[in-house]
């Protein structure tokens, strides 16, 4: 199979070698075969063309430093255990948690913002997972499947749902256990190893059941998991801003080629909800992607883990990005309806001169005779008429 670059090079030499010919034995004398002529290549370019490629996995931030894990990937030692995924799992806009609780796995609890499922095994594999009431989950060794298992045997089937996405969003990590290392995020790659113990003891239930992985860690995975959900759901609303935004992209065209907006009042009023409702879940929730959770001020260390990743994933710039998004939107749409008001009171204005132009003919046909005796005074055979009625 080819790749796309090679064709993009198999085209270019051909077009090259189609026109070049040289006089040298070392040279473009011969004028070659274009590849592309070949019918082996042109079956695998059309199977190229028709194979829809795959859905590509997000992509985080952090992938610009990932150069800082190297370090750890590459030197091994006995004490680190292998890397292991983390994988975040976004298909709804918020989940009602409690509607979770009589029918997730036996064992899990509410862990202060998050549902906690201490294990979960899918086939060889067994892992831990986060479920936050931003419509997220986070899968600590598990992967893709397993999570996408998981929503749809537990999740599908307890209606905690509020409005599903039509395409899920997806980010993934790795981490790896290390004792003699302290717990800290480096680069793309987290380290659970030495982590403190918190500084109250209301921070952790003291009613927990085995997990999966060391107890000592728990709320530190809890803050590296609250990160990485609030980084999908921000994904999810990116990605539902960018196709809202491409389906007011034809608009300005409509008004530079008719003069019109191209869409009528009720159409606007729903697109001006629909932004309304993005800078809402942006903002105005809850839980929006700005704020440091209160739980987080009690426990300095905590906070500088969740504010590691979070400042990994860029999450200000990309809420920023967001509402500066929306806020280009919502000024398109100001002048829209401006457009429209202006239409409006045209037509408006229209109708009233039509309506007074039709009072002034009914009142012509009316009194047009009595105005016109009054103006110019009545016709004189009308008048010997009256002086003959008179004298007899």
């Amino acid at each position: 199979m080819y790749s796309a670059s090679s064709i993009r090079s198999q085209l270019s030499f051909c077009r090259v070698h189609r026109f070049l010919r040289g006089p040298g034995p070392n040279s473009f004398g011969v004028l070659r075969r274009c590849p592309t002529h070949n019918p082996i290549f042109r079956r695998n370019f059309a199977q190229t063309v028709e194979t829809k490629p795959p859905k590509p996995k997000a992509s985080t931030p952090l992938r610009r430093a990932a150069a800082a894990s190297l370090p750890i990937r590459s030197n091994p030692t006995p004490t680190r255990s292998d890397i292991q995924p983390i994988f975040t799992l976004a298909t709804a806009e918020r989940y009602i948690l409690p509607r979770l609780l009589g029918n997730i796995p036996s064992g899990s609890q509410i862990l202060h913002e998050a549902v906690w499922v201490p294990k979960w095994k899918d086939g060889d594999k067994e892992g831990e997972i986060f479920i936050f009431a931003n419509g997220t989950l986070v899968c600590w060794g598990l992967g893709e499947k397993e999570a996408e298992q998981f929503a749809a045997r537990v999740l599908s089937k307890t209606r905690a749902e509020l409005s599903p996405l039509v395409e899920t969003e997806t980010e993934d990590l790795e981490f790896v256990t290390d004792p003699i290392e302290k717990t800290r995020l480096q680069g793309d790659l987290i380290i659970l190893g030495q982590t403190p113990p918190p500084e109250s003891e209301e921070s952790i239930p003291s009613n927990l059941l085995p997990s999966v992985f060391p107890q000592d860690t728990l709320l530190a995975r809890y803050a590296f998991s609250q990160a990485l959900s609030r980084s999908t759901a921000l994904s999810a609303l990116e990605t539902s801003l960018d196709q809202y935004l491409y389906s007011m992209a034809g608009l300005p065209d409509s008004l530079i080629q008719t003069g019109k907006p191209g869409l009528g009042r009720v159409a606007l009023v729903k697109k001006l909800g629909e932004l309304l409702k993005f800078r809402q879940g942006l903002n105005l929730n809850r839980e929006n992607f700005s704020d440091t959770p209160d739980f987080y001020w009690a426990e300095p260390v905590l906070e500088n883990y969740f504010n590691s990743l979070n400042n990994a994933l860029e999450m200000r710039a990309r809420t920023r990005s967001i509402n500066d998004k929306i806020t280009y939107a919502a000024e398109v749409q100001s002048v829209l309806r401006q457009l429209l008001t202006e239409t409006s009171g045209h037509r408006m204005e229209l109708i009233i001169i039509a309506l007074i132009a039709v009072e002034v003919v009914i009142c012509l046909i009316r009194d047009g005779p009595e105005l016109w005796e009054m103006v110019f005074g009545k016709p004189e055979s009308e008048e010997k008429v009256i002086l003959e009625k008179d004298l007899s």
